[in-house]
C-alpha cells in the first residue's frame, strides 16, 4: 500500500504548477478571444475603387532552388486584378532549375514579368535580405509586396491589399496565411505558430499602442508588439525607404519580424491580417524541411536571449505537458481537488488549441496532439541552445545562416 501523505509535498509542487497553468491558459484565452474579433481578413476591393487612384505596385519574389514551387508563385502573382503592377523575381544563384523555369515565363510574360540575377551576397549580409534589397533597388512600385516563393497569392490579392492600406491608413501590411499541411509531423508542429501568436499577442495592440501604456512610453514599446509574416509583407515604399529597408536588417534571421519592428519604432503604422482567402503556402515539404527550417530561426525569434529562452520553455512544460503526463498519478493517488484542476487545465488547454484549428480549416484530431507539438519543440530548444553553445551555425538553402 502507499502512503498517500508521503505523497503530499509532490502534490502540493504539482498543485502549484497547475495554478500556474490555469493562470497562463486564463490569460491567453481572453487574448485568444479578442484575437478572434480583431484579426480580420483584408477588406473586399471592386474595381471602382481604382478608378481615380490605382498607385503602381510592385511584386517582388527572391527565389534559390525552388523550382518545384516557383511557376505557380509567379503565375499566381501575374494573375492580379489590379490595373498597375508589375513582377520583379531575383534568381538567387540557383542550381536546380529554377533558372530555366524563370526564362520560360519571362519569355512568355516579357512586359510584365522581370527576373534578376542575384549578385554574390556579400559577407555581413544574409541571403533573404540581401535578395529583398536587390529586389527594391529594382522596382518601380510606389506599393512594394515581398513574398516568398512557395507561396500562392488569390487574383484579388493585391486590389485588398492596397485597398485596405488605405482604408486603416497603414504604410505596412502583413499577412498570415493559409498554411497548407501534408505530412503527420506538419499537421502535428505547424499550427503551434498561430496558437502561439494569437493567444499571446494582441492584434489590436500591432495596430494600435495601448492606451494604458504611459504616453512617454508608448513609442519605446511600440516595437514590443511588432509582428510580420515575411510570405506576404507590403510597404508603401516612402515607409520602407525611410526605415533603411532590408539594409537595416540585414543581420537579422527574423528579418520579417525585425522590419516590423523598424516600421513601429519610426512612428510608422501597420497592421497584421488572417490571410487564409487571401494567400496560400506550404512551408515544408518533409519532416527534416520542417525540422531544419525552424532550426534556423527558432532562438532567433527570441533575440537569442538565454534567460527569455529557457523561461518560455519552462513555461511551455508547465502548461502543455506537465498536465498530461502527471494525470495518470493523479488519478491514482492524488485528490480529487488536484484531479479538478489538471482536468480542467487539460481542457482550457485543447479548447483553445480547438478554436485555432477550427479557425483555420485543420483537422480537428490533432488537436489532440498539441502536447506533442510542444514536445517537438522542446527538443528543438534543446538542438538550437546545443547549436548555439558550439557555434553550429544553421544551414539552409545550401547557405549557412
Amino acid at each position: 500500500m502507499f502512503d498517500l501523505q508521503s505523497y503530499s509535498p509532490t502534490f502540493q509542487k504539482v498543485t502549484f504548477l497547475l495554478y500556474i497553468a490555469l493562470g497562463y491558459l486564463v490569460i491567453t484565452s481572453v487574448i485568444l478571444w479578442l484575437n478572434y474579433r480583431d484579426f480580420s481578413p483584408l477588406y473586399s476591393a471592386e474595381q471602382k475603387y481604382f478608378n481615380d487612384q490605382a498607385p503602381k505596385a510592385s511584386i517582388c519574389i527572391p527565389a534559390r532552388n525552388e523550382a518545384n514551387t516557383i511557376e505557380l508563385c509567379v503565375q499566381s502573382a501575374l494573375n492580379q486584378k489590379y490595373p498597375s503592377f508589375d513582377v520583379y523575381v531575383l534568381d538567387d544563384q540557383s542550381t536546380d532549375g529554377t533558372t530555366q523555369k524563370l526564362r520560360a515565363l519571362q519569355s512568355k510574360y516579357p512586359e510584365q514579368l522581370t527576373i534578376i540575377s542575384g549578385q554574390p551576397k556579400p559577407a555581413d549580409w544574409l541571403g533573404k535580405s540581401w535578395a529583398c534589397h536587390q529586389l527594391a533597388e529594382a522596382s518601380t512600385g510606389e506599393i512594394i509586396v515581398f513574398i516568398d516563393a512557395d507561396t500562392r497569392l488569390a487574383p484579388n490579392t493585391l486590389a485588398r491589399t492596397i485597398r485596405t492600406m488605405g482604408r486603416d491608413v497603414v504604410d505596412f501590411v502583413t499577412l498570415w496565411p493559409d498554411q497548407k499541411l501534408g505530412t503527420f509531423w506538419e499537421k502535428t508542429v505547424i499550427p503551434l505558430v498561430y496558437f502561439g501568436l494569437l493567444t499571446l499577442l494582441p492584434n489590436r495592440y500591432v495596430y494600435n499602442i495601448p492606451k494604458w501604456i504611459p504616453s512617454a512610453l508608448r513609442k519605446k514599446m511600440a516595437p514590443l508588439f511588432a509582428a510580420a509574416c515575411g510570405q506576404f509583407m507590403a510597404f508603401k515604399r516612402h515607409s520602407y525607404r525611410a526605415i533603411g529597408g532590408h539594409e537595416s536588417v540585414k543581420n537579422d534571421i527574423i528579418e520579417d519580424v525585425a522590419l516590423a519592428k523598424n516600421i513601429k519604432k519610426n512612428g510608422f503604422a501597420m497592421n497584421m491580417y488572417n490571410g487564409a482567402d487571401s494567400i496560400s503556402c506550404r512551408m515544408y515539404q518533409s519532416s527534416r524541411e520542417l525540422w531544419q527550417g525552424f532550426r534556423k530561426n527558432f532562438f532567433a525569434g527570441f533575440g537569442c536571449n538565454i534567460p527569455l529562452f529557457t523561461a518560455m520553455a519552462l513555461l511551455h512544460l508547465i502548461v502543455f505537458i506537465i498536465p498530461l503526463v502527471t494525470l495518470p498519478f493523479i488519478l491514482i493517488w492524488g485528490s480529487p481537488q488536484v484531479l479538478v484542476l489538471c482536468l480542467i487545465a487539460i481542457f482550457g488547454m485543447l479548447l483553445q488549441r480547438l478554436v485555432v484549428d477550427l479557425w483555420f480549416g485543420w483537422e480537428k484530431r490533432y488537436t489532440l496532439l498539441h502536447s506533442l507539438g510542444v514536445g517537438w519543440f522542446q527538443a528543438l530548444g534543446v538542438q538550437v541552445l546545443l547549436d548555439y553553445v558550439n557555434k553550429q551555425p544553421a544551414k539552409w538553402k545550401d547557405r549557412e545562416v
